[in-house]
């Protein structure tokens, strides 16, 4: 599958922004700078269809990307490590807490994690959340270009054990960089529509 027209339909702080449910959607979530955005970029084909930054918490919004018209992938603030104040921090949290438990056309969460490191704590907490709400399944080990082959393996193997996925549940190596592993997510998303 390729991604024909991609562009920016919504951008939400709380319900009544979003698009109507007419048409699946498929979410990102992940730390501040995993490279949800980046991912975007990737399978859409388009260079800055996301802003992407070095400063993590640049994503303080929910996007909602139309593609081809035929579903949407929804951006969701990263959580972890970003520069904001516990205030701001515990409004997002209710913002995609909001998204991921009402939202009646959402197929199923992507959860990004940098294959460098064992994922974290949230990271642990995020997907027995998605487990719990029957979202979870996919994770895309980003940044995949900076371990070699011979530890890709073992990242994968420590990613696995850490969220405590099952053996259907899909870990999938992507390097933006290298524009590797967008096809295979593609034809996954495209087995969930």
């Amino acid at each position: 599958m390729k991604i024909n027209k991609a562009e920016l339909e919504a951008v939400a702080v709380k319900a009544s922004q979003y698009p109507p449910e007419d048409i699946p959607e498929i979410a990102f979530a992940g730390r501040s700078n995993v490279g949800k955005s980046s991912l975007l970029n990737l399978i859409t084909g388009r260079k800055a269809l996301a802003r992407v930054s070095g400063s993590p918490g640049k994503t303080r919004t929910i996007n909602f990307y139309r593609c081809d018209d035929l579903f949407r992938i929804v951006d969701l603030p990263g959580y972890g490590f970003a520069k904001v104040s516990r205030s701001e921090s515990e409004k997002w949290g209710a913002m995609i807490e909001g998204y991921l438990e009402n939202r009646r056309n959402l197929r199923k969460v992507v959860q990004l994690v940098d294959i460098r490191h064992k994922p974290s704590a949230q990271d642990v907490q995020m997907y027995d959340y998605l487990k719990y709400y029957g979202l979870d399944g996919i994770v895309v080990a980003t940044k995949a270009d900076k371990v070699g082959n011979n530890q890709k393996a073992a990242c994968i193997k420590t990613i696995r054990q850490t969220l405590g996925m099952s053996r259907e549940d899909k870990v999938i190596p992507v390097s933006a960089l290298k524009k590797t592993g967008d096809e295979e997510l593609l034809e996954v998303i495209v087995s969930l529509l």
